[in-house]
């Protein structure tokens, strides 16, 4: 039979099992992803959050699509938008007009501020 140990620091005895498990295993992308967005006082990832002391912007995510990430701020701070209770349509033609105007940029998905604007904010 085959002694695949051998003497090492202190004479502990150590296999090649014992090597492979003390390497550290590389952090995935989306793990390192998620550490940023938790840096950056978010829940995790694709979860848009109001964000506070920024002097345009009113939410913040960091969105993830497949192996990339990317931190986005969208929204107007203080924007003039009508409330749903409204009864006299404003708000349904000013959704109307918002998501004509960026619905190129909101078929661009995740890694796009329209496309979060449009989901959170209208």
């Amino acid at each position: 039979m085959l002694d695949c140990s051998w003497k090492t620091k202190g004479d502990e005895l150590m296999n090649w099992q014992t090597i492979l498990k003390k390497k550290p295993k590389p952090k995935s992308p989306r793990k390192k992803a998620l550490e940023r967005a938790r840096a950056k006082g978010l829940a995790g990832l694709n979860k848009p959050q109001r964000l506070q002391g920024h002097k345009s912007k009113s939410h913040h995510v960091y969105a993830w699509d497949g192996k990339k990430g990317k931190y986005i701020t969208f929204g107007q701070k203080g924007a003039d938008t009508v409330p749903e209770s409204n009864p006299t349509g404003k708000r349904k033609k000013k959704q109307d007009s918002f998501k004509a105007r960026h619905a190129q940029n909101i078929k661009r998905g995740k890694m796009s501020a329209a496309y979060w604007a449009n989901k959170v904010k209208w």
